[in-house]
């Protein structure tokens, strides 16, 4: 079975209708095809339609307007670093970019670690990230990842500049988000944080900490990320 085919045919719908939002195909304020036109040009039910469009509208890409259908809108300001589909998709690629400064690489788990792993993953170690994610050109946030170096073939040669992490394990994986937990507090920025962030040294910083589940029993995402909220917020559906 392909990996296409494995994926639910609403976010098949999903994933399309948010492409053609991004690359400017359907511009702000336009409207999408209405529900029985999508159910016939994709071949999907009513009820796949919906839950693609109820996506779009969690994650800020579209707002239903009674009698009119769905309306278009730009991705909101808030940084959707709390949504389990992910930033990008939160935000949408035009206005994200993402540098890698650490090229994905297999290593232990760091002792002591934040969460508590499974045994698999201990015993497998793990896939290590570090990023640097701009809105609009300017650095927000500066993320550190784990994935459990459990059948993620050939992940390591995998290009990631620009590119969702939550997509590259969706759909080369089959690895999805299911929610998790979190861990927030307020820092002051170190002179290495300061400097990825254009921050001056002390400046206050949002420090997290999470662990995602996935649909993979025993298998994790786990992520520590330094968010310059100077001039943006958090929100996200979790």
């Amino acid at each position: 079975m392909s990996t296409n085919n494995k994926i639910p045919q609403y976010k098949k719908l999903y994933e399309t209708l948010r492409r053609h939002i991004i690359s400017g195909i359907y511009e702000e304020g336009s409207l999408l095809p209405s529900e029985n036109e999508l159910c016939a040009v994709h071949g999907v039910t009513r009820p796949t339609v919906r839950h693609a469009l109820e996506t779009l509208v969690q994650e800020g890409f579209i707002y239903k307007k009674q009698g009119k259908g769905s309306i278009v809108q730009k991705p909101p300001q808030d940084i959707g670093i709390l949504s389990i589909s992910g930033t990008s998709s939160a935000i949408g690629k035009q206005y994200l970019q993402t540098q890698i400064l650490q090229k994905p690489k297999i290593t232990a788990w760091p002792d002591p670690f934040s969460f508590e792993l499974s045994e698999a993953e201990k015993d497998f170690g793990c896939v290590y990230i570090e990023r640097l994610r701009f809105v609009n050109e300017q650095p927000i946030f500066y993320d550190i990842n784990h994935i459990p170096n459990i059948r993620l073939s050939r992940f390591t040669s995998r290009t990631l500049e620009n590119k969702s992490l939550f997509e590259v394990l969706r759909n080369n994986y089959q690895i999805e988000v299911k929610g998790g937990e979190q861990k927030l507090k307020a820092i002051r920025a170190t002179a290495k944080i300061g400097k990825l962030l254009k921050l001056e040294e002390g400046a206050p910083v949002l420090y997290m900490e999470r662990k995602l589940n996935t649909n993979r029993e025993g298998f994790h995402i786990y992520s520590t990320i330094f968010f310059n909220s100077e001039k943006h917020t958090i929100f996200g559906h979790f």
